[in-house]
C-alpha cells in the first residue's frame, strides 16, 4: 500500500523531549515540596497529556490539594523551557525531507498542549509538516481519534490513504480508533517488544526505514 498522507506523533517519535519534560516536572515537584521523579519514571508516565503526567508524578495524584494550580504551573513552566535539551532523533529530519519530497502530505498530532505542539513543529519541522494539532478544549486527546481525523480533514485526506506513525500504545489505539494503518517506531519511549505485545504489526528501528514503507 502506498500512502498519500503520513500523520506523526511528536514526543518519542520525531522529538526526544524526555529530559526537558523530566526537568520541568521536577522543577514543579520541588517547588511544591514533593519528591522528584527519575527519567525512567517520566518515560513510563508520558503519552496521555500533561494532566495524566502530573497525576502520575504526584504522590496523591489528582487528590493532591491544589492539583489544578500545580498542573497550570507545570504547563506554563514547560512551555518556556521545552527547547533546552529537546532535539529530533537521529535521522528524523532527513526522513521527513525525503517523505515530503515524494509529495506526501504530513501532519503531527500530539497530546501536548496545542500551542506547544505547533511551536515545536514550526521550530524543528516547519519546512516539511503543514498541519500540527495538540490538546485543546474543543478536541478529545488521543487515544480518541479526533486529532487524527482533524488532521485528515485539514489535509483533505481519507483514512484508506493515511498511515499513522507513533512510538506508544496510545498511538496504536489512536490509529485503530481512526480506522487508519499504523507504523510503530522502536526508538522512542516504548520498546519494540512492548509495542509488539500491544499489538503492533509493523515496528521500525530507524527513521530511514519509514521512507520505504510509505
Amino acid at each position: 500500500m502506498r500512502y498519500t498522507t503520513v500523520i506523526f506523533d511528536l514526543d518519542g517519535t520525531l522529538l526526544n523531549t524526555l529530559e526537558d519534560i523530566r526537568d520541568s516536572v521536577n522543577y514543579i515537584l520541588k517547588k511544591y515540596g514533593y519528591p522528584e521523579r527519575t527519567l525512567e519514571q517520566i518515560r513510563l508516565s508520558v503519552g496521555n497529556g500533561a494532566g495524566v503526567l502530573m497525576e502520575k508524578s504526584l504522590p496523591a495524584g489528582r487528590e493532591t490539594p491544589g492539583f489544578d494550580g500545580i498542573l497550570d504551573d507545570y504547563v506554563k513552566w514547560y512551555e518556556d523551557h521545552n527547547l533546552i535539551k529537546t532535539a529530533p532523533y537521529e535521522g528524523v529530519t532527513e526522513m521527513l525531507r525525503a517523505v515530503a519530497a515524494s509529495e506526501h502530505k504530513l501532519a503531527v498530532v500530539s497530546n501536548k498542549p496545542d500551542a506547544n505542539t505547533k511551536a515545536l513543529v514550526r521550530h524543528f519541522f516547519g519546512g516539511y509538516v503543514s498541519v500540527a494539532i495538540g490538546e485543546r478544549p474543543d478536541i478529545a486527546r488521543k487515544p480518541a481519534p479526533d486529532t487524527a481525523r482533524a488532521a485528515m480533514r485539514e489535509l483533505g485526506s481519507y483514512p484508506y490513504e493515511t498511515v499513522y506513525v507513533g512510538d506508544s500504545e496510545v498511538d496504536l489505539k489512536t490509529a485503530r480508533a481512526a480506522g487508519i494503518d499504523c507504523i510503530s517506531v522502536g526508538w522512542g519511549f516504548r520498546s519494540p517488544d512492548f509495542l509488539h505485545e500491544m499489538g503492533a504489526q509493523t515496528v521500525i528501528t530507524k527513521p530511514s526505514e519509514l521512507v520505504k514503507l510509505v
